[in-house]
């Protein structure tokens, strides 16, 4: 949770790295609260209300931390363009958000394994 709260703090920062789990764990618990705007959505009959302003909120963090994982693999935040790419493009946008990280300094700044 503390790895959410991270990204949710840094929520326009588009400087800077994000590591693996700071990544997939703002992906992890994003999907556990949408599922339950879903599930509240449901309960009260509001018709993706409760599950649209959640997707309005997480919208901005979730490129943030996106931009900042493709920084620590040394690769520019418009890469995220590539998954405009059907299949294609998100099989690789999956590769670089599973790679390992530039290992020292990178053009975008320190290794936040190193900090």
């Amino acid at each position: 949770m503390n790895w959410y709260l991270k990204a949710l703090r840094q929520y326009a920062d588009f400087n800077g790295r994000a590591r693996r789990t700071e990544f997939w764990m703002f992906v992890l618990f994003n999907i556990i609260f949408s599922i339950a705007a879903n599930v509240l959505d449901y309960l009260f009959g509001t018709y993706g209300v409760f599950s649209g302003i959640y997707a309005l909120a997480m919208f901005i963090p979730g490129l943030a931390v996106s931009v900042r994982r493709l920084h620590d693999v040394n690769k520019s935040g418009w890469m995220l363009l590539v998954g405009l790419i059907p299949v294609i493009g998100f099989i690789w946008l999956l590769i670089l958000w599973v790679t390992e990280g530039t290992p020292g300094e990178n053009q975008y700044g320190p290794n936040p394994k190193e900090v």
